[in-house]
């Protein structure tokens, strides 16, 4: 069923990548055929989608998984398709003879199609298992808050297509507030899931209750039941626990990055296309910004200094000098503060807009940096703040981004105090542990407002 469930969907995205297309000829030129030299470009995408579209997971199971992720997968598996394209369309030089509007047309209306056909599709089923069809009944071994904290997740998603109606309290002197049955006898427990027809058994256990977990598992072994084991980890645990494979094997991740290599690989796609993207928007502003820059005192147009990238890997960044030429003492490094005389005129308004971070688009293209990520600091400043604020090594486990999420919150500029830079370092943990590519667009557009409103840079 699931196949085919796969070939439908991947044959509905041919379609809405054809029809897209179609209908953008029909507003652009007033007709479906439109110039001949189009209709390669079609099938390219068609093509490229079917072979790109399975490494974004868009054709996975989704139930019990975020809508917002998946239109998002979708969106940015959709602009590598026509990035792909654009680049063999250039390669056979026919570029040149595509109208840019109608291309923006149809990227637009195709993802548009693609991503409401998944959200008609998940609503009619969302519908049905409301109704009480096409769920699976889940049953829950556990104890404590982690057992509840799963069933009460279980609750608030009745959309997701699990239903759970029963526990078994692997701790009967610590009792367990659920709205289902809760067994303390074994026996009718696992008699009471054969009865029921129960499809899924989910293991909500501290990695210290060995015995219980062999014994479900032996119990179900010769059942059509699903048994899943949910870990409790969270006295372990760094950030929320993720699974991971290494050499074919699962293994849970206790403290390791939260994001897997597929999401650092789209992330890594779209920050290159966004980069190059944004250079080619702003190469005037560039340019004006470069000019101002060089008139504004003497010296060279960009400031060039190390920092730690991805596990700790030092690089060269580039801003635009913003500060008169001065010296610094060996290992000592001053932040600007408020009215800092080494402060420029004009570097004073690019700090206080951000435009001085532009020329880190290159630093992204070159695979140093994120657009969005935790912000690099000086390597002065990181051997002196990793030894007085918790958790700020695991900073360097992605790539630092230009823009993130504590500096849309209000933590950029001078840390003259040591709060500040923990404040810093939380957000930037809770970036990583809640990372999605809708946080992503978020921080992005909240940094495009807030970017010429910086009251803490100076």
């Amino acid at each position: 069923m699931r196949d085919i469930q796969g070939l439908l969907a991947r044959v509905f995205d041919v379609c809405m990548v054809v029809f897209g297309a179609a209908v953008a000829l029909q507003i652009r030129f007033d007709y479906f055929s439109g110039p001949g030299y189009y209709m390669p470009f079609v099938p390219f995408s068609a093509a490229f989608s079917l072979a790109l579209f399975p490494g974004f997971g868009v054709y996975e199971s989704w139930r019990g998984r975020s809508k917002l992720v998946l239109a998002s997968r979708v969106s940015l598996a959709w602009v590598v398709v026509q990035a792909c394209a654009l680049v063999l369309m250039f390669s056979l030089h026919r570029l040149d003879d595509v109208s840019r509007l109608w291309f923006t047309y149809w990227t637009a209306i195709s993802a548009g199609l693609m991503i409401a056909g998944r959200f008609v599709t998940h609503g009619v089923l969302a519908h049905m298992r409301s109704a009480g069809m096409n769920f699976h009944q889940v049953a829950v071994v556990g104890c404590g808050g982690h057992c509840e904290s799963i069933m009460l997740k279980i609750e608030r998603a009745s959309h997701s297509g699990f239903r759970g109606i029963a526990v078994f309290n692997t701790s009967p002197d610590v009792p367990i507030a659920v709205r289902v049955p809760i067994f303390e006898d074994f026996d009718g427990f696992v008699s009471y899931v054969r009865e029921q027809n129960v499809h899924e058994v989910w293991l909500a256990l501290p990695l210290s209750q060995e015995r219980t977990i062999l014994r479900i598992v032996d119990e179900f072994r010769e059942d059509l039941v699903n048994v899943r084991f949910i870990p409790d980890v969270r006295s372990l645990a760094l950030f929320e626990s993720g699974v991971t494979e290494l050499l074919g094997t699962a293994a849970i991740n206790l403290v390791a990055s939260p994001l897997s290599q597929r999401a650092l690989m789209q992330k890594d796609i779209f920050d290159r296309i966004f980069a190059l993207a944004a250079l080619i928007a702003v190469a005037p502003l560039l340019i004006g910004i470069a000019i101002a820059v060089k008139l504004s005192s003497r010296g060279p147009i960009l400031f060039k200094q190390r920092r730690k990238g991805a596990d700790g890997r030092v690089f060269t960044i580039y801003k635009f000098r913003s500060m008169r030429l001065h010296a610094e003492e060996a290992g000592l490094l001053q932040q600007a503060t408020r009215n800092d005389p080494r402060v420029t005129r004009v570097g004073a308004f690019l700090r206080r807009t951000s435009l001085d971070e532009l020329p880190q688009f290159f630093n992204v293209l070159r695979g140093d940096m994120s657009v969005v990520g935790p912000r690099p600091h000086a390597l002065e400043h990181d051997d002196l703040y990793q030894k007085v604020v918790s958790g700020y090594i695991h900073r360097y486990r992605i790539k630092p981004g230009i823009t993130g999420w504590a500096q849309v919150n209000g933590f950029r500029g001078e840390t003259d105090r040591i709060e500040k830079m923990e404040g810093r370092v939380a957000h930037d943990l809770y970036y990583l542990g809640n990372w999605s590519f809708a946080l992503d667009m978020r921080i992005i557009a909240a940094t495009v407002l807030k970017g010429t409103r910086g009251v803490n840079a100076y």
